[in-house]
Formats: structure tokens, sequence, C-alpha cells
């Protein structure tokens, strides 16, 4: 009778346990992802082992969901950063069984000589699909059924855990950031995948910390000027725009984008200063109001609370109001005569454009005086043309002259106003004279390249190979720029969760991040080129410093690779051996 007892309770003890391990083997919720419109039909998944199959693989490669990992299987992760730098992995699972529930975890990481970083600089995100189109012709209105579509992996999900369905291929993006007070050494650290009914897959983690220190990004010179627009966050998560709650939401996303190093704020002086390209349309930051006597007031709360919010999150440096020059030339304001909005359309050099941007150029002046925002405020235009340009310019050098410009120019036309381009960006492509870059530098003046709808390469569309993203930092700085500009930081789509594709452009066109402050593939990948290119200036300017002509020569060798205006044949491979090099040259 002892014995059946004693029987029972084991049982008992067993049961329980188990009952308990199950329950704390949860799985994160997350959002439904769109269902794939083209999965491969050719692949063996019969011959794929039983259980979940794991592996550790390159950053470079965007895995399709039904098809089998082409990869050679490895349990190990080696990688080298700087202090303060952000260091990224990519696993893949993959499994032909039915549903397998899947918990990551990584461990503290520990040095060779006892140092220890603890697991929270490193954040696990799993890895999910968005639809996708392809590049065609690029630029010009397209249909979605027009197109070839499949789910591309882009977006990051900051979660832990999650659900691995049968014959498909889940990639895991893990990011450590080391930090900037870290001993240098070799430190290792182990990554566990706890899989619900099966053995749990540990891969082994090694990260080698050199003696070089990335600053802040705020105190990085690449100037990164992602064009953001607020609008479309307030109208996804359905609430009043400029409300508390829309400054919540709009903190975290825009922190993301000053930790890449962003430079510049994105202003919109008055009502859809690109027309209607975007889904979610860009206001007015500024109240513009004709009073019946035919003055006029400006209210500057919105445009103020902005501001502020992107420069207490570190983006200071500039802020570009966007636009005297908009698409179709079309102005809003407000008529207390008529009680009404009304819309004007002001050509540049016309008595109506002169009645309209005067009187706001001479409150606007005084109200950044006020504010201390003077000397960093530019009017901004994109892609306008010689005549309207001149036009504009005559009237703001005459009445404002301390703004200058900030122009996004696919005219070719920036020899026309040398003096009045403040920040200028060229299309990639379309390279600026050496010795324009030399007076333009000398007289403190910015100048970037941007890539558009119209690049095959490089470009951060959702299909894009991911190593893209990196190579534009490199030929910013090959090139001689001082940093990139894209119109498109976060203009969503109307189901950005789901649907990366528009009515204009390629997919992913319109933005590089995802509701919820989550990142993305291509977004890691721009950041990790930026951070590289902030490395190379720091390198040379050291080199120059201690007068290590050698080493200083090696590295410009280094980065004249990679300027060129067509993709290398073995582009992941070159970024590979690049970023080696650096770092061993960092050493020196």
């Amino acid at each position: 009778m002892k014995l059946f007892i004693k029987s029972v309770l084991m049982l008992s003890v067993i049961w329980t346990s188990s009952c308990q391990q199950q329950k704390v083997f949860t799985i994160a919720q997350t959002y439904q992802e769109p269902v794939d419109p083209s999965p491969a039909t050719n692949q063996n998944w019969s011959a794929v082992p039983q259980g979940l199959q794991a592996s550790v693989t390159s950053t470079n490669i965007r895995f399709v969901k039904s098809e089998i990992p082409k990869i050679e299987v490895q349990s190990t992760w080696n990688g080298t950063a700087w202090k303060g730098e952000r260091s990224a992995a990519q696993l893949v699972l993959w499994s032909k069984d039915s549903l397998t529930e899947v918990n990551t975890k990584i461990s503290d990481f520990k040095s060779d000589s006892g140092a220890t970083l603890p697991a929270s600089i490193a954040t696990i995100n799993f890895v999910k699909y968005v639809l996708t189109d392809v590049f065609d012709q690029g630029c010009g209105h397209r249909k979605p059924e027009d197109f070839p579509s499949s789910l591309a992996a882009d977006a990051l999900e900051p979660v832990n855990s999650f659900a691995i369905h049968a014959q498909e291929t889940r990639p895991v993006w893990v990011t450590m950031d080391i930090p900037q007070d870290a001993k240098p050494g070799t430190y290792t650290s182990t990554f566990t995948i706890d899989v619900k009914g099966q053995a749990s897959k540990t891969m082994a983690f090694s990260i080698r910390v050199i003696d070089k220190v990335l600053p802040q990004a705020s105190d990085w010179k690449f100037h990164l000027d992602l064009w953001q627009n607020p609008y479309a966050v307030a109208r996804f998560h359905d609430v009043e725009p400029w409300s508390d709650a829309h400054f919540d939401l709009l903190k975290p996303i825009m922190k993301r984008l000053a930790d890449a190093g962003q430079k510049v704020i994105t202003v919109s002086l008055n009502k859809r200063p690109w027309g209607g390209q975007t889904y979610d349309q860009f206001e007015a930051m500024i109240e513009w109001r004709k009073k019946a006597d035919g003055t006029w007031t400006y209210d500057y709360t919105i445009f103020d609370k902005w501001v502020q919010m992107m420069m207490d999150l570190g983006i200071k440096n500039q802020i570009s109001g966007y636009s005297m020059v908009p698409w179709g030339n079309e102005f809003y304001y407000f008529d207390e005569a008529e009680n009404k909005e009304i819309k004007v359309k002001a050509a540049p050099g016309s008595p109506e454009y002169k009645d309209l941007w005067i009187p706001f150029l001479a409150k606007f002046k005084s109200h950044l005086e006020e504010k201390g925002w003077n000397t960093i405020t530019r009017i901004a235009m994109d892609e306008r043309g010689p005549e309207e340009m001149k036009a504009m310019l005559e009237l703001l050098n005459e009445h404002a002259p301390e703004f200058g410009v900030s122009f996004a120019d696919n005219h070719k036309s920036y020899k026309l106003y040398p003096d009045d381009l403040k920040d200028m960006s060229v299309a990639f492509g379309h390279p600026v004279d050496a010795e324009d870059l030399k007076i333009r530098k000398a007289n403190g003046y910015i100048s970037t390249f941007y890539v558009s709808c119209a690049d095959a390469f490089p470009n951060t569309f959702t299909f894009s190979p991911p190593a893209e993203g990196t190579f534009i930092g490199w030929y910013a700085m090959a090139a001689d720029f001082d940093g990139f500009l894209r119109w498109s930081y976060n203009s969503w789509t109307e189901n950005p969760l789901q649907d990366s594709r528009f009515r204009t452009w390629p997919a992913g066109d319109t933005y590089s991040v995802y509701p919820n402050n989550r990142s993305s593939i291509r977004f890691e990948k721009l950041r990790e080129g930026i951070v590289d290119a902030e490395k190379i200036r720091i390198l040379r300017d050291d080199f120059s410093n201690r007068s290590m002509t050698a080493e200083l020569q090696e590295l410009n060798q280094l980065v004249e690779k990679f300027n060129r205006n067509t993709k290398p044949e073995d582009l992941e491979r070159l970024l590979e051996d690049a970023k080696k090099q650096l770092n061993q040259l960092a050493e020196k």
C-alpha cells in the first residue's frame, strides 16, 4: 500500500511538473501575416529531418517562407564590434513537421578576462513576412495584380517566442548593443532554442570587442535625412493628430530614427507639399489664417511641439520646412471673411505668390528667432525645376536670406544656385563635381545623395537584397558625400504590416520601419552602413592626426572600391571583406 501511495505521489509530481512546464511554455501574441500569394511548389520537404532545424546564417540573406534554406548549417556565430556599436546576427529555423512552438533566450556575455556584459544588451526578434512585388520599371502608377507578388522577410517583431508552422522557414534577428564602457576582449554567450516536445538547441555566440569607441548617435557626423510622416502614425493607430496619445506613439519610433543618426526634422509649412503622393497626406503644421481686414496670423503650436519633441530625442541639427515650391504650386489657408479653407494656385514670381509668402516669412523669422531655431531652419524643396527655383530664391533672398535652402535635385541644376543650397542632395548616379564638393565643404554646406523609385540599385525596397542598405553608407564615403537622404521613413501604406506595395512605386518605397516601433531588416542594414561610414570618418581623422600615412592610404583605397554606380558581382563578400579590413585598421 505504501509503495502504491509512493508511486501515485511520484506520478503526481511528474504530472504537475509537466503541466507547469507546459504552462510556462507560452508563445508571444503577434499580428497575423498575409497569405503567401506564390508559395514554392518544388520543395522536397520530405527530405528534411524530423524536428525543428536551426542554423546561424548571414544577415545578408533574405529568406523565403516556403523555401527550404539553402545554407551550410552552423551552430556558432562570431562577430567583431567597437565599443558603442550595434552588432547583428541572423538565425533561421525551419521544420517539415506540424506546428512547433519555440522559446529563445540568450545568456550573459562573459569575456576571457572575467568581464561580463548582461544578456539585456541583446534583443531577439522573430522576422515576419510582408507582401512585396518587383522593381520592373521602377517609378510609375501600378496595380498590384499587374506585378508578381511574394512574401518578403522584413519586419522585426521583438518577441522571443514563436509558433513555427509545418513547411515554413522563419528567420530570427538578434541585435547586440555593446556598451561604450565595455572592456575590450572576446565575450561568449549561448543562444538557446527551447522546442516544445523536442530537445533544446544551443548556438555559441562570440563577439570580440576592440578598444575603439563609437560616439553616441547624436554626435555622428553622417548627415542622415529620412523624411518623417507623423500623420501616418495618427491614422494607423486611430488617434487624434497631435493629441497626447499621438505624441506617446511618435516618441519611440522617432527615437529609433534618432538612434540611427538622423539630423533633420521634417516640417510641413503648408498643407500637402507633395500633393497627394502618400497614403496619409501631410497637413500644415502651421495654421495660416487670413483676417477679414486682409492681415495674416499664424499659429505655431503644432510646429513648436513637434520640433521640440524631435530635439528632445536628439535630432537637432536642422529643420527642413516644406515647401515654398510644393507640387502643383497649391497653397491652403483659412479665410475668416469667407469662413472656409481656401486653396490657391500661386506660381513662384506671381503677385499671388508674393502676397502669400512675404508676410509669412517676416513672422516666421521672428518666431524662429524667439525659439533660437533661426540658424538651423532651411526652406526645403523636392525635385523642383530651375525656373520655379530661381523665382522662389529671388523672394527668399530678399526677405529671409539667413534660412538658405535644402534641395533634393534631380534636374542636375545645383550649379545654377551654388550659394543658396546650404543642404543639397543629388540623385544617385549623378555625382557632384569634386571641385564643387570641395567648395561646399569649405563653406560649411551639406552635400548628400538620395535614392528613389528610379533606382534598382542600391535601394531599400522590401525585395532589395539587405546588403544594399549597407552599401549606401560606404558609397557616401567613397563619393565624398556628407550623408544620405531618403524621402520615406514611415509614410505607411494602408496596411503596412501586411502589404508594402503601393499604387505608384515598388514595394517598400514609402517606408522602412513598421507600426508600434518595429524595425526592419532593411532599416537595420542601412543603419549598419551609416555606422561603417562613421567608423571610416573616425579612422581617417585619427590616421591624419597621427601622421599614419600608410594606414590612411590603405583605408582610402579600401573605401574607393565602393565608388561605383553599378552593383558589384559579389556585393556581400565585398562588404564582408571590407568590414574585416576596417576593423583591422581600427586596431593599428
